[in-house]
């Protein structure tokens, strides 16, 4: 396989997975406003505590493949959406240093509370901002005012939807994860943000189909769109299995992977929509990758640390397997 295709695949995976974990541990600290009785909030720390920060080792290593693999795209994305970029990482600072404070606080645990809701919210729009702005595209001409880009409609309107999927993913978590009243709010917040993401998955979709002359001869031009539309139909399929799932008490985790299913078919649809490019318009893979040697170097890092990674991310989800059956002693 060509070794750049192959960093590319790689890169890939380390995103899902990053979007899948802390998606939906992010989306646990979007949803804590809407928990407010005795104990709930305390339930919500509780259930992810033991997985949040393991789960940002994906944002790690996939920030390091594309440093070491793409380090052409890595400085065009750092220089472009540098703001965003930094407005992210102080949120899961703040978010992190509230975990740890709001177990011991007393008198403070209202603001740790604020800190860790409010880093959650804000880390997942900066993250759909940057999103949005690298699908839309950022014109070489326009580079050194690109500082500003990522405020345009469709980068929101990407933050916003980014937040509402990462807050599904957080709702099914909890309904798999909790009992009573916990697990029948969430589902009932879960019902109403499946409507809400898969009603911005189809604004996305058009808006990006209709702006973009590329990507509308991807999916549209001769019989494209037969060959993908599997993408769609199994995405609207899932939902609707979700939403039948989140009514019954049987095989509660089922609509979480129902819900990773959808992420995991329009994140394909992302790729094919922008495939072979990093950056739109800019930068192709082959065009960003380093030179064969430093690819053949990394391959040594690659070959240890993702079998790495993942046994220590299975090992920990297993023996922390099953629901939280009280928040002051956790499993």
């Amino acid at each position: 396989m060509d070794l750049t295709l192959f960093y590319f695949l790689i890169l890939g995976f380390a995103v899902f997975m990053y979007v899948l974990l802390d998606g939906f541990d992010l989306g646990i600290g979007i949803l804590y406003p809407w928990f407010d009785r005795a104990g709930e909030k305390d339930h919500l720390m509780r259930s992810i505590s033991h997985v949040w920060d393991g789960n940002e080792t994906w944002l790690v290593f996939g920030g390091v493949v594309l440093f070491a693999a793409f380090p052409a795209a890595y400085a065009g994305i750092l220089s472009t959406f540098y703001l965003p970029i930094m407005l992210m990482l102080f949120a899961l600072i703040f978010r992190g240093v509230a975990f740890e404070y709001r177990f011991k606080a007393n008198t403070s645990k209202a603001y740790w509370d604020f800190a860790f809701s409010a880093g959650s919210a804000v880390a997942a729009f900066c993250q759909g901002l940057i999103l949005g702005s690298i699908v839309q595209g950022v014109n070489a001409s326009q580079i050194a005012d690109a500082s500003w880009y990522w405020l345009s409609p469709f980068a929101i309107l990407t933050g916003f939807s980014v937040m509402a999927g990462y807050a599904l993913l957080g709702a099914s978590y909890l309904y798999m994860k909790s009992r009573g009243r916990i697990q029948s709010h969430a589902a009932h917040i879960a019902k109403r943000l499946l409507v809400i993401v898969m009603v911005a998955m189809l604004l996305i979709s058009l808006w990006t189909v209709i702006s973009s002359v590329d990507i509308r001869a991807r999916w549209f031009s001769g019989l494209n769109f037969v060959y993908l539309s599997p993408l769609p139909i199994m995405s609207v399929g899932l939902a609707l299995a979700a939403w039948r799932a989140f009514n019954k008490l049987d095989h509660e985790g089922r609509p979480f992977w129902m819900v990773a299913g959808i992420f995991l078919l329009g994140f394909a649809g992302l790729v094919v929509s922008l495939f072979p490019y990093l950056m739109p318009n800019q930068l192709t893979i082959w065009d960003a990758a380093a030179p064969d040697s430093s690819l053949e170097f990394l391959l040594v890092g690659i070959v240890i640390f993702i079998p790495l990674i993942l046994a220590y991310t299975l090992w920990g989800y297993r023996v922390f397997a099953g629901k939280v059956e009280d928040y002051q002693e956790g499993y």
